[in-house]
């Protein structure tokens, strides 16, 4: 039986309501298992009628299973979608290239709550009359995400707001959410055997309590429009607590269209652009010591008017120690003078590896961060589109992952820096800016030009 392109299986983003019971949740991943399993039967059963002999991961991975699971995944939302989304971003390098790509309509194809629904959430958070607070409400959301979607809103008292709505169930449901796609996924075999999930079923479920913590959101939010207060090139929404609940998060709206659609911009608007963003970044680590950790594009939109950045979602907002931040700037100071010694110490306290780890383990590692550090080292303007060192680091990531005797698993720090890092170079390189590397370290404080 002919496979059926990938294009095929794509979503289109629809009012489904949000299962929100446990059982409910475990038994549309037991049924997906089931669906992923009787294609492999009818699949190998016709190879066999025509006198081919099947391997077992070629009928695994196909994309008609990596689609039943992703439109079960877009359905559930909640912490079920994010770990897909988390798996597309984090083993884009490592997993079949046909599963990375269909997962990856995860991060901007979610379904949303059909009104109904979302009356009887918003009931819930703000009683029955709550329609006497607005002039009106769209009910067809804004933008859908894993964990909630974003509705416009114009109060009786002339507020334009955004309003974050969290699906029902979402927060009861994480633990078990990541253990059972988790298991789905190695158990139908769409997860290679040899990638080590522990680290992103770790992240992805401490990530989705702090973004399912719309209290915690609206601090970070406003300590953000605080912090940046004074920098022109961005803007943060204001809070309003008046309209936050547990379940929901209220903010100003500010117009503005996703960074990412600035490929098609003059070329000195997508530089500074992207300049602010490393600029932003740097004075988060090592100014801040917070930072807004998560690098989907659509959290960065472009106010054409006020020629401004502006900052959305800060759920995945985290805090640095100050010593781990110290680390950091030994590390970043060791990779500028090119010190090896300097860069091994650096990586030994922060948790790279031990200092008993194996010389061969070592070098690979130091290897890959002097590369990651290669433009920062030679200073200067970075060109993202004529720059190569994305496919070198892939290549020197692929090659390391085969060493299977090495498992140390760097703090989490590590994990949320490097993903943060690694979605302003994927932007770079979709912008094809050019930055001055020099300039932009200055501005953040990091060194003199």
């Amino acid at each position: 039986m002919e496979e059926k392109s990938i294009s095929a299986y794509k979503h289109t983003p629809r009012g489904l309501a949000v299962p929100d019971g446990r059982l409910s949740r475990l038994a549309r991943l037991g049924g997906v298992a089931a669906g992923v399993a009787g294609n492999v039967a009818l699949s190998g059963a016709g190879q066999m009628l025509n006198g081919a002999r099947p391997r077992m991961s070629d009928l695994l991975l196909t994309p008609a299973n990596a689609a039943r699971i992703t439109r079960q995944l877009a359905q559930m939302r909640g912490a079920a979608m994010k770990m897909g989304q988390l798996l597309s971003m984090e083993g884009g390098d490592f997993l079949p290239r046909e599963l990375a790509d269909i997962l990856g309509h995860l991060r901007n194809d979610a379904h949303f709550m059909p009104p109904a629904q979302l009356k009887r959430v918003l009931s819930a958070q703000w009683g029955a009359d709550f329609m006497q607070r607005f002039r009106r409400f769209d009910v067809r959301p804004l933008a859908a995400a894993s964990i909630g979607q974003v509705h416009r809103a114009h109060t009786r008292d002339g507020r334009d707001l955004a309003i974050k709505v969290q699906y029902p169930g979402v927060r009861q449901s994480i633990d078990s959410d990541v253990r059972n796609v988790a298991a789905l996924l190695r158990l139908s075999g769409l997860v290679p055997a040899e990638i080590d999930l522990a680290p992103l079923l770790d992240e992805a479920r401490r990530q989705l309590h702090e973004e399912a913590d719309y209290a915690r959101e609206g601090q970070m939010l406003a300590r953000f429009g605080a912090l940046l207060a004074d920098d022109d090139a961005f803007a943060v929404p204001a809070f309003h607590a008046d309209l936050s609940t547990r379940d929901t998060l209220a903010m100003d709206f500010m117009p503005g269209i996703p960074v990412d659609r600035l490929a098609a911009a003059p070329q000195p608007l997508r530089d500074r652009v992207m300049t602010d963003l490393i600029r932003l970044s740097l004075r988060e680590l090592f100014g801040f010591q917070l930072m807004q950790s998560d690098p989907n594009f659509a959290n960065y939109h472009y106010d054409e008017t006020s020629e401004r950045v502006v900052l959305l979602d800060f759920g995945a907002t985290r805090a640095f120690d100050p010593q781990m931040v110290a680390s950091f700037r030994a590390l970043l100071d060791a990779g500028l003078a090119d010190d090896a010694d300097a860069l091994r110490a650096a990586m030994i306290r922060i948790g790279y590896f031990h200092a008993d780890s194996a010389a061969r383990h070592q070098e690979a590692i130091l290897g890959m961060t002097r590369m990651a550090m290669e433009p920062l080292r030679r200073g200067g303007q970075f060109d993202f589109a004529q720059s190569d060192l994305a496919d070198r680091m892939r290549a020197a990531g692929m090659e390391f992952a085969k060493a299977r005797d090495f498992w140390v698993i760097p703090p989490m720090d590590t994990l949320y820096l490097q993903r943060k890092m690694g979605g302003l170079y994927l932007l770079g390189s979709r912008l094809s800016a050019r930055v001055d590397l020099d300039r932009a370290m200055a501005s953040a404080g990091i060194q003199g030009e």
